[in-house]
């Protein structure tokens, strides 16, 4: 590879040769299944500088940058992989978007193995940030711009290491979305967009204090900056903070990280270089970011490719640098759920036990917490094809009594404080298990009922209805702040198996592609947006069993971990990262009936339900190999052992 510069009058022009990456590229079965070299050639022709901003093109970041993604795809053609190559130059580049300084890019990308009897087969494209309309905004980077705002959009940072932490949070969080509750402004707006995960990290700076629980949240507000700042110091004062120490304990801290692209800093000028000097004043870009990888990894969940208005980088980009700057911490940072009694680290592999409505449920229910069983999962309604249907009333009076008896039990603290999750899709009935004590929802249908298939639907009454079902099961999830399970279904279980729609990534591979696509955007639609569900309160699960053949269950089993990798998704002419990306994962295959088909092949036997306890075992150290967080099995002690042997080949502490 090279790299040199030709002079154009004002303008300069950059040179990029022979930069070589390896990636899955082409149409043919062969070129699917593993990486070829393919070489680019970049010219940008561009000022190179930007006065007054100390900013230079980044070779280096640049080149870092495409081959770190150019690898993770996979398109088909080589059109599509260059305009890629072009728009991820253009992010780089996007520190230099200020109208007629804004730069050009010439992509050539080449297969050099591709032809026999030629050095290559090679495309060339030519883009600028205009033909990528919805990535970049033209008007570019505002500076100082502190006067007449209508709605913007900031990113808060927050963290909390003292009492209940996860409590902190959450008021914290509903005391921001009411800032007339906090400071005499009628009119004040903040709406909450979208949350990341949350996670657990060791105290920085000065060590001798409670881990802490990190998190951020994007918000929309009609609140300029500084009023957005006293906002947020009255929540932190309402809360319970108390000054203390620098980076000391406290039970919430507060941070404008990001507003909008400003470029803020009320000190005085001489005292702009003295980095801690931030007491009573505001400086955004918060001064810091680029080195907590306590704030960064929260906001690559959000908004990984959003620029840094100062030094041009992606906010994914300013984690790798974080993370490959440092060694490995001792504590490694952790996504924890919190459930209404205690956290579970996204790390752990839980068995979730099944309690079907009978009058020795509650017998049964002693005998799985005994076993090993950490989650209840109490169900009055079977999603089995064929199964009766069951009123709301009947639903409730099946799951609600059982729930309650659990938590009046005596002399058995074990089973009283167990984790309970309903299994339901109807809001009033995961209400009266809440009231009853339940700790979780697991909905089959992910918020939209049973009837949505496809969604959206292209049925106005269908649609209705299944919009019903997402605002008041959000709406329940907000107020009682419980994690939910969301899980992939079409419908009915035994139907809609066709995944031919996803077939431009591989036969092989379009059953998970249809669950990211479709469990994707039912969970965008629950996160994203004003009243979203806290993405720190969702599981997912790709719903083996439901809507699948038996080599697609397969499929998902044996790959489960790809179902939230952060890769990109889609056709080639609407890429775009996984939705799913991160989210942890809930594993449920015992006792399926694809497993029964399985046993039966060949030379094998016909088995019923509760004879196949071995093959559930098998699915159960899959899931572990494949990161799943939780799996729901219905022979306790017996997967408990499993667990046990594979979490300790798999997850060794």
């Amino acid at each position: 590879m090279s790299t040199y510069l030709q002079a154009l009058g004002g303008r300069q022009r950059y040179f990029c040769e022979d930069v070589e990456c390896h990636a899955i590229i082409g149409v043919n079965p062969a070129e699917r299944l593993e990486k070829q070299l393919v070489r680019f050639n970049i010219s940008i022709d561009h000022p190179g500088y930007l006065p007054g901003t100390g900013k230079f093109l980044d070779f280096r970041s640049l080149i870092r940058r495409l081959y770190e993604n150019v690898g993770k795809t996979d398109f088909l053609t080589l059109e599509a992989l260059a305009s890629y190559t072009a728009l991820e130059s253009l992010k780089e580049l996007r520190v230099f978007l200020r109208g007629d300084q804004a730069p050009s890019i010439n992509i050539k990308a080449a297969k050099p193995y591709a032809l026999v009897f030629a050095s290559a087969s090679e495309v060339e494209v030519c883009r600028t940030f205009s033909d990528y309309p919805s990535e970049f905004k033209t008007e570019g980077v505002k500076y100082q711009t502190l006067d007449t705002l209508s709605l913007s959009t900031a990113v808060i940072a927050f963290g909390t290491n003292l009492g209940d932490r996860f409590y902190n949070i959450e008021l914290a969080l509903r005391l921001l979305e009411v800032p007339g509750y906090s400071i005499q402004n009628a009119h004040a707006v903040v709406d909450i967009l979208d949350t990341s995960f949350l996670y657990e990290s060791a105290p920085m700076y000065v060590t001798d204090q409670p881990t802490f629980i990190n998190g951020a949240c994007i918000i929309q507000t009609n609140l300029p900056p500084l009023e957005l700042l006293g906002l947020l110091k009255k929540i932190e004062a309402t809360v319970g903070r108390v000054p203390s120490i620098r980076n000391g304990p406290r039970a919430v801290d507060l941070d404008i990280i990001l507003y909008s692209d400003l470029v803020i800093d009320t000190r005085p000028q001489d005292h702009r270089q003295i980095g801690e000097n931030l007491e009573g004043r505001l400086v955004i870009p918060h001064p810091r970011m680029c080195e907590r990888e306590f704030v960064l990894r929260p906001l690559k969940d959000m908004i990984p490719d959003d620029i840094h208005p100062i030094n041009g980088k992606s906010i994914a980009t300013l984690l790798d640098e974080v993370l490959s700057s440092f060694p490995t911490p001792k504590f490694p940072m952790q996504k924890v759920i919190p459930f209404p009694r205690y956290p579970l680290s996204s790390g752990s592999k839980v068995p979730l036990v099944n309690i079907p409505p009978s009058p020795t449920a509650l017998d049964y229910a002693r005998r799985a917490t005994q076993s090993g069983a950490d989650i209840l999962d109490v169900g009055g309604y079977s999603t089995r094809p064929g199964a009766a249907s069951v009123s709301v009333e009947d639903e409730i009076s099946r799951v609600s009594p059982i729930i309650s008896a659990i938590r009046k039990v005596e002399n058995d603290e074990l089973l009283r404080d167990v984790l309970i999750s309903v299994d339901t899709f109807r809001w009033e009935v995961a209400r009266s298990a809440i009231d009853s004590g339940a700790n979780c929802v697991n909905d089959v249908y992910s918020f939209t009922g049973p009837s949505c298939y496809p969604y959206p639907s292209n049925d106005a009454g269908e649609q209705a209805i299944a919009q019903q079902y997402t605002t008041e099961l959000k709406k329940l999830t907000r107020e009682f702040a419980v994690p939910v399970v969301l899980m992939h279904s079409r419908c009915e279980a035994g139907a809609n198996k066709d995944y031919s729609d996803y077939s431009y990534i591989g036969s092989s591979k379009a059953v998970i592609e249809g669950v990211r696509v479709e469990l994707g955007l039912k969970v965008d639609d629950i996160v994203k947006g004003k009243g979203g569900v806290r993405r720190w309160l969702v599981i997912v699960d790709p719903g083996i069993g439901f809507s699948k053949t038996v080599e697609g269950n397969l499929e998902v089993l044996r790959d489960s971990s790809s179902v939230t990798d952060d890769v990109y998704i889609g056709p080639e002419s609407n890429r775009r990262r996984n939705p799913l990306a991160g989210f942890p994962c809930l594993i449920g295959a015992s006792r399926k009936s694809f497993l029964g088909t399985l046993l039966a092949g060949g030379n094998g036997r016909n088995t019923q339900p509760n004879e196949r306890g071995w093959a559930t075992a098998a699915t159960v150290a899959c899931a572990v190999q494949q990161g799943a967080c939780a799996v729901r099995v219905h022979d306790i002690a017996e997967m408990a052992d499993v667990l046990r042997v594979s979490n300790s080949l798999w997850r060794p502490l």
